[in-house]
């Protein structure tokens, strides 16, 4: 069965490489390496080195590390919505699609066959480690002006819009998502590197202490009462 793509930024890449045999050894072999090396250690010739290609045919997909960075974590949201949407298609309740965001933000992420040429769960490890390397530049704004962060709003988006349809008085929706999906993943690494700066414990299991810890955050935050803007 064909592997299923997604429609990301034109702008991130050259060439897609969702649509070449070459390209999704990029893709297959660049989360390998990160996840294995670290971003910063990672270059386009130890990559074109374990393809056994060379650094001219890595170029013709990608400008430089950091689109493709930028590419992955697209495609890591755009994934995520995609599993949200595929669990959510058959309920009318935004309470119990908000409960389906924090199953599927929670859970443990492992290999989905519909994508043969990517490894979700060392994309990941990626993500929570180095997610904030693709804001926290000086080309942010450059960035967003070119749609580079169009996963991550279309997903805070539309689960927003879920929060309002619970509670239309809420007055942070946007604020309340994008604190929950960063969590999703800080707490994660706190709890691994920083415990103190987490209340979860690495040595239970974490998948579910997330997932009570966001489902709290979440519901509390919005069925508050008197909840309201600059009280």
């Amino acid at each position: 069965m064909p592997s299923l793509t997604f429609k990301l930024n034109e702008h991130l890449y050259l060439r897609d490489p969702q649509h070449t045999v070459l390209g999704q050894s990029i893709i297959r072999t660049s989360v390998e390496l990160i996840d294995r090396l670290g971003f910063e250690q990672f270059t386009f010739k130890k990559l074109a080195e374990e393809l056994n290609s060379t650094e001219a045919s890595v170029y013709r997909y990608f400008e430089n590390k950091h689109r493709l960075l930028l590419y992955l974590i697209n495609w890591y949201w755009s994934w995520i919505e995609y599993r949200i949407d595929l669990f959510t298609s058959g309920l009318s309740s935004p309470e119990e699609k908000l409960k389906v965001c924090i199953k599927v933000l929670s859970e443990e992420k492992v290999y989905d066959p519909n994508f043969e040429f990517i490894n979700e769960e060392a994309l990941h490890r990626i993500i929570i480690s180095e997610l904030d390397k693709t804001y926290l530049t000086k080309s942010v704004d450059l960035d967003n002006k070119e749609g580079f962060f169009s996963g991550f709003k279309s997903l805070c988006k539309k689960i927003a819009m879920w929060i309002n349809l619970v509670n239309p008085d809420y007055p942070y929706p946007n604020s309340l998502v994008t604190t929950i999906l960063l969590a999703a993943k800080q707490q994660v690494f706190f709890a691994e590197h920083l415990p103190a700066l987490s209340s979860l414990n690495k040595g239970k299991n974490i998948n579910t202490q997330l997932h009570a810890y966001l489902d709290n955050l979440l519901f509390n935050s919005i069925t508050l009462k008197n909840n309201k803007k600059d009280a």
